[in-house]
């Protein structure tokens, strides 16, 4: 579970940076120049990642059990993983609706991703890794749409063609993960 925590702590951070420390994050860009503060930011993300996987791996060999969940939540949640593929198709795919409506679908679909698990899964591991993203998500998506206000953030108008592209290429995206990713990935059928 520490190496779970520390993954947590290094990526979650990182991508945290703009909340908690953004004027520090705008000196080092200044000192470094934009391109290496982003390899620097890349590094330091596949570092947190690796030892967020590391260590749900050695969590998951360890299980502490917290709840169960009734089975209908682990249905539930196929569709809950839907809906946060469509978000986070929304925001690459230009001029679409949730794109120019949330500002961040990014943001929500992690929320509604780590939500989904967290009702469909039980184990302590489970509960530090979806809870932890669940709750940065959160915060995240709060400052980053008051910062959007800010400074009068107004994100292009939406087409149906974006639309179209965010609903197709989440769609694709969630059955590939989920009929083959998913197994190979993390070890577990979420169709079975």
């Amino acid at each position: 579970m520490p190496i779970l925590i520390l993954g947590l702590l290094v990526f979650l951070g990182v991508h945290s940076l703009r909340v908690f420390a953004d004027d520090w994050r705008t000196r080092q860009i200044a000192r470094f120049g934009e391109k290496p503060w982003k390899g620097l930011f890349t590094l330091a993300s596949l570092l947190g990642f690796v030892l967020l996987c590391w260590g749900f791996g050695l969590a998951r060999a360890q299980p502490v059990l917290l709840y169960t969940p009734p089975l209908a939540l682990r249905h539930l949640n196929a569709l809950f993983t839907l809906i946060a593929f469509v978000l986070l198709a929304a925001a690459y795919v230009p001029r679409n609706h949730l794109k120019a409506r949330f500002g961040h679908p990014m943001l929500l679909g992690v929320k509604v991703w780590a939500f989904g698990h967290l009702l469909a899964t039980g184990m302590l591991h489970d509960v530090v890794l979806f809870g932890a993203f669940l709750l940065w998500a959160m915060v995240l998506y709060v400052v980053s749409r008051r910062r959007d206000r800010l400074a009068g953030t107004v994100y292009p108008g939406a087409t149906l063609g974006g639309d179209a592209a965010s609903v197709i290429i989440g769609v694709v995206a969630w059955a590939i993960f989920m009929l083959w990713l998913h197994l190979w990935l993390i070890g577990v059928n979420p169709m079975s």
